[in-house]
């Protein structure tokens, strides 16, 4: 034989699985059967399995006994009407923030206890206390209501899941409609700011001019002719209505001496 090894899957300290792979060269190996190989023979060809060991048996009975189990966990659950693909990365998320950092090797044996057909809760339980102690409860609680509302969806996904799913597309509508609007309210004070900025220029504009005309000599000349021109044209209105009155008191005048030289000579 030249040689072989033993492969050692644990985590946390607890061994998960063993694995064997020896390599034989020869058939004086297969005939002698050496050590090595006796020793696997008698440790994994000849032993016994979980199912078979009385010992194992009893010590999860006790277990069953002793350890408190959600109500959740009451009921089987069928693989197959729950989609996997979904519910692996919540068992990822939720191991790592229970234990505080994420442990792969755990992860990978849940989703390895969970690949068959009906699955016992309470037996998952049992198997998963040596490694989340404390939080195993908790744990196999959130996900046994997670796996029977998968197995009831047609579409085998949680109801939580698709609530929680929809909650924050609701959520990022929102937060892309307060966006717009933030965004509608900027561009209505720009507008309105740039109507006032317009409105002040006119109305300065306005006033320059009005200061400018205000300002410019010829244009108060303008007004002073003006001005002049008007006093004028009463002072001519009234010397002409003076001598009007004056020509008019003459006739008559006049007349009257008329009347009285002709009295006189009758």
């Amino acid at each position: 034989m030249s040689g072989g090894f033993f492969r050692v899957i644990a985590s946390r300290g607890i061994i998960i699985s063993i694995s064997a792979d020896l390599a034989l060269t020869n058939s004086a190996d297969l005939g002698s059967e050496p050590d090595c190989l006796r020793f696997f023979s008698f440790f994994v060809l000849k032993g016994t399995s979980a199912e078979q060991d009385t010992r194992f048996s009893n010590k999860q009975a006790k277990l069953m006994k002793s350890q408190k189990f959600a109500p959740e966990l009451e009921h089987l659950v069928d693989m197959t009407k729950v989609k996997m693909d979904v519910m692996k990365p919540w068992i990822a998320n939720r191991v790592t923030e229970l234990l505080g950092f994420e442990d792969e090797v755990l992860i990978n044996f849940i989703y390895g206890l969970l690949d068959t057909k009906a699955v016992n809760g309470k037996a998952v339980q049992i198997q998963l206390t040596g490694f989340m102690e404390k939080n195993t409860g908790k744990f196999m609680k959130e996900l046994w209501s997670l796996l029977i509302s998968a197995q009831k969806n047609a579409s085998g996904v949680p109801q939580q899941l698709l609530d929680a799913k929809e909650e924050e597309t609701r959520q990022k509508q929102a937060e892309r409609d307060r966006i717009t609007a933030e965004i509608q309210k900027k561009k209505e004070k720009e507008n309105i700011d740039s109507d006032l900025m317009r409105q002040r220029k006119m109305d300065g504009g306005a006033e320059t001019k009005a200061n400018n005309t205000s300002a410019d000599p010829r244009s108060k000349q303008i007004q002073l002719k003006g001005s002049s021109g008007a006093f004028d044209n009463e002072k001519e209105a009234e010397i002409r209505n003076g001598s009007r009155g004056r020509s008019r008191l003459g006739i008559l005048f006049l007349g009257v001496n008329a009347l009285a030289l002709f009295f006189l000579l009758l």
